[in-house]
């Protein structure tokens, strides 16, 4: 490698290609992702009441407006993100991101292989200590190091996803707790369009449709309606929020899991598979499902090679109608988050952005006062993350192996 990035070493402008594919302390949250969002048996989360917003029309007030762009809500953070980086290499990348934007991709690879090595090196050295004198000592060292590494990643994860953000030129809203005044928070710019433009159309009929469901406003609503103004509390925006982060990675992993079966049911019409060609193969792979691919050759409700009307079917099904007709057990694998990594960064993240700002901790009973439209934001917002957080995943696993979600 030409060029060698780290945080141990100085950046020096220049220009590469960028190898990443497109696309602590923790404390308890009641809006935790390992519980915020229940599948009914209307997967598409068929009313209100399964989300338990309750929403009352308000009447209308002067605003007092934050802005989820560079303001005065967010003083002390450079990036303007919830979450401030804890780690070294996460300051590390932070800096990389704000003044060598072109290197971000190169610094972040290096950083993994970097956490990859120090966490392999110490339980190499833990094993080979086994049985002697120094073996509890390099057990400690190696279960510090994990702590350490893991901290690191998730961090790297965040950065990624902010990464993504910066692309579709929206900033992530900063924290609420600096952001509402007397009690009422308004987001703007909305950066509604923008935070659409990474679904297809499939996806993003599903995406409207939950929007719909949580703020209770069809999609063709006036401006007006969107400007109307709702009472919620703290505590169940953060709710919302989670839920609508694990609903966007679900949708992550359906259309993608959607995808791969439409492909092997295309391939498997003629019922020669040993004419699938190699560019078949590095088109499933390209996105990242290999750990489905045997899910979906064992599941009762997936493709079964002899089933050739099945499909034929299949061929022409949509997304909407493949999430509504799968089994519980395929949607609950699907909604499921893959690495631990992923769950301490949904919890801290969601930490930031709605507790006080000190001790995370999130008042129930305060109600805030805000319109449909900031609602809308911050559930396009959330789903976005969903979405960025399984790509983000797929690619670090590739070079430092997460630690399971079990």
């Amino acid at each position: 490698m030409d060029y060698c990035l780290s945080r141990h070493s100085t950046v020096s402008p220049a220009t590469f290609s960028s190898p990443y594919p497109p696309p602590s302390l923790r404390h308890p949250l009641t809006f935790s992702p390992r519980t915020a969002l229940n599948f009914p048996n209307n997967h598409l989360l068929s009313g209100r009441a399964a989300s338990g917003l309750s929403i009352r029309p308000a009447g209308r007030t002067f605003p007092v407006i934050a802005s989820a762009g560079a303001s005065p809500c967010e003083p002390s953070s450079s990036l303007n993100s919830p979450l401030e980086p804890r780690s070294q290499p996460g300051k590390f990348l932070s800096s990389v991101l704000q003044n060598h934007r072109q290197l971000f991709h190169v610094a972040v690879a290096e950083e993994l292989k970097l956490l990859a090595n120090d966490r392999d090196g110490a339980v190499s050295r833990m094993l080979l200590t086994v049985g002697s004198d120094e073996a509890c000592l390099h057990r400690r060292v190696a279960q510090l190091k994990e702590h350490e590494c893991q901290l690191a990643v998730e961090d790297v994860m965040y950065m990624l996803i902010f990464y993504r953000f910066s692309e579709i030129k929206v900033p992530l809203v900063p924290r609420l707790s600096r952001c509402v005044y007397n009690s009422r928070l308004e987001i703007l710019p909305s950066r509604d369009w923008e935070l659409e433009s990474i679904h297809n159309l499939e996806v993003l009929e599903i995406v409207r449709e939950h929007v719909t469901t949580i703020i209770g406003l069809r999609a063709d609503s006036s401006v007006t309606d969107y400007w109307a103004t709702t009472k919620i509390t703290r505590l169940m925006l953060g709710r919302v929020y989670v839920a609508s982060v694990l609903y966007g990675y679900f949708l992550k992993s359906a259309s993608l899991r959607h995808h791969l079966e439409q492909s092997l049911a295309l391939a498997n019409q003629d019922h020669h598979l040993g004419r699938r060609t190699s560019d078949q193969f590095q088109e499933l792979c390209a996105y990242g499902v290999k750990n489905l691919v045997f899910d979906t050759v064992s599941n009762k409700h997936s493709v079964s090679y002899g089933q050739g009307s099945t499909n034929q079917g299949m061929k022409g099904e949509s997304l909407k109608c493949y999430v509504m007709g799968l089994d519980p057990e395929t949607l609950q694998r699907c909604a499921k988050l893959k690495s631990n990594e992923a769950v301490h960064l949904i919890e801290n993240h969601s930490c930031a952005l709605f507790g006080d700002g000190k001790t995370c901790l999130v008042e129930n009973d305060e109600v805030i006062l805000t319109s449909f439209s900031s609602l809308k934001r911050l559930v396009l917002e959330a789903v976005a993350f969903g979405s960025f957080l399984w790509d983000t995943e797929e690619y670090i696993d590739t070079v430092y192996k997460l630690n399971e979600n079990n």
